[in-house]
């Protein structure tokens, strides 16, 4: 894990980012899985974004935090998929992309 990137594991920093942090600045939530090779592919195309102050990102790892998982997928109306990135502005899900179709330019243009 990107040591910019902060640790998503509970249901309370799930509704943190919907009820307050996104009204601030755009989340990106990224789900990973630890025994996908997709999901490593995807994970090794975002090891290079920057991280500036203008959003936050957060890294799942939903194999360990299936629960947090899910109530992501129901909190932003979103289809559970794996590897998954999604872009949460004012409590909205705005973007969502899944497996090799998670890369660093569509992602910046959407922050």
């Amino acid at each position: 894990m990107n040591s910019q990137w902060n640790s998503l594991s509970s249901i309370v920093q799930v509704d943190d980012i919907k009820s307050k942090i996104s009204n601030e600045k755009s989340v990106v939530i990224f789900k990973h899985s630890t025994t996908c090779s997709i999901s490593a592919i995807a994970k090794s195309r975002l090891e290079d974004l920057e991280i500036n102050d203008s959003f936050d990102f957060y890294y799942l790892d939903l194999l360990s935090y299936r629960e947090v998982s899910n109530y992501v997928a129901d909190a932003f109306e979103v289809v559970h998929e794996s590897p998954q990135i999604l872009v949460i502005k004012d409590q909205e899900c705005t973007y969502e992309n899944s497996h090799l179709g998670i890369d660093i330019a569509n992602l910046a243009s959407q922050i």
